[in-house]
């Protein structure tokens, strides 16, 4: 098990830091680790759930408080929905920091990073969720099925998703209804006015006076579930399926975004991958590899016998047409490579002994010169 580090540690602040001073540690760590800055990188990933979660209970005082008098132990113990950060994934940070920084405005905001603003009136389009799925070659080579297990916000069914009982919106006191606030600046220039989201009622014109009792007013429920996904053969690491509408469900009775379930692979004891080829080496017997003969060479779709010539030399590659995985996009498969090193025995029966001293002395003066590019590299070697 991990050792969980020090909250105040992850997120480089004193023990003495103030409200403003957690967020504004947090954001900038969730800026930089963000998976959407950081695709390819699973430490990033790492910190960016690492950080959320010291943010998470740092930022409330109750749970603070608990948390600097008896540590992590008691400060999970009133995670989200009562829940600890024992199930906290990824899908619950990026719910965390959308929560609070979904529409962070000015330069350097959200909606500068990631090209979308999250404020504004009505419903909002759902968070979407990734997913990582591991293939073996041979998955690969065939295509599969996998059930995949997902925690998302589902619409609350009770209410529709509006987070409140029936009747129990009034319009917001504070924008009267139209969801944005006129904010005027004065400076040595004269007054700027900047129009934004109704910070009271997050840009919906309509504050709820009645929670439903089931989402508490949030209109979204955390659930569990199981889908199945089709993963066409050919895929490769990097690929990504997207699932539309099995992301988050939106706010405010929003659609939910999609899920992606992003590809990965195993590497494999034998075979290496170059797009639709795959590469192997085998090994060929000193005898076989003078006087020629049939092998056996292992692929995907089973032993296929191949003729190996006389006076095969270590590192002779062959190619097994169509014995390669399947194209994504196109027809056919692709090709098996193979790279034959002659094998030299390690240990010789006095019989064997005998019989390649035989061979030694007949050899004696066949063996082909080493040319000048040789010698070259061996004065290099020494320094000469």
């Amino acid at each position: 098990m991990a050792v969980r580090r020090d909250y105040y540690e992850v997120l480089s602040i004193a023990k003495s830091a103030n409200g403003d001073e957690i967020k504004k540690a947090y954001r900038k760590l969730a800026m930089e680790f963000h998976p959407d800055r950081n695709p390819d990188d699973p430490q990033a990933e790492i910190k960016f759930k690492e950080a959320t979660e010291a943010y998470e209970v740092l930022k409330d005082p109750d749970r603070r408080a608990r948390y600097d008098r008896y540590g992590h132990e008691a400060a999970s113990a009133g995670g989200p929905a009562g829940a600890g950060f024992e199930g906290f994934d990824l899908a619950d940070a990026l719910r965390a920091f959308m929560r609070d920084f979904g529409g962070a405005g000015g330069a350097g905001g959200f909606e500068d990073l990631f090209g979308g603003a999250a404020q504004g009136r009505g419903p909002r389009r759902g968070q979407d969720l990734r997913v990582r799925v591991k293939l073996s070659l041979e998955e690969v080579a065939t295509g599969v099925k996998k059930k995949l297990q997902i925690k998302r916000q589902v619409r609350c069914e009770t209410c529709s998703g509006s987070g409140a009982q029936k009747g129990g919106k009034k319009t917001c006191t504070t924008c009267a209804g139209r969801g944005q606030v006129r904010q005027v600046q004065s400076s040595f220039f004269g007054q700027f006015v900047n129009i934004a989201a109704c910070p009271r009622c997050r840009g919906t014109g309509e504050m709820i006076e009645t929670p439903c009792l089931k989402c508490r007013g949030e209109g979204r429920l955390t659930d569990s579930s199981t889908v199945s996904v089709e993963i066409p053969a050919g895929v490769a690491e990097g690929n990504y399926i997207p699932l539309r509408g099995l992301g988050d469900a939106g706010p405010n009775g929003g659609p939910a975004g999609d899920l992606q379930v992003l590809i990965e692979e195993k590497a494999h004891e034998l075979f290496a991958r170059d797009g639709a080829d795959l590469f192997v080496e085998f090994p060929v017997s000193m005898p076989t590899a003078a006087l020629g003969g049939e092998v056996e060479i292992p692929t995907l779709d089973g032993p296929v016998k191949k003729s190996i010539p006389a006076g095969t030399q270590s590192g002779k590659e062959l190619r097994i047409a169509g014995h390669g995985l399947p194209r994504l996009r196109g027809r056919g498969k692709g090709d098996l490579l193979v790279q034959l090193r002659v094998w030299t025995p390690g240990k010789l029966s006095a019989r064997e002994k005998q019989l390649f001293d035989e061979l030694g002395k007949l050899e004696t003066g066949k063996a082909p010169k080493p040319g000048k590019g040789f010698l070259d590299r061996v004065k290099d070697a020494f320094g000469g």
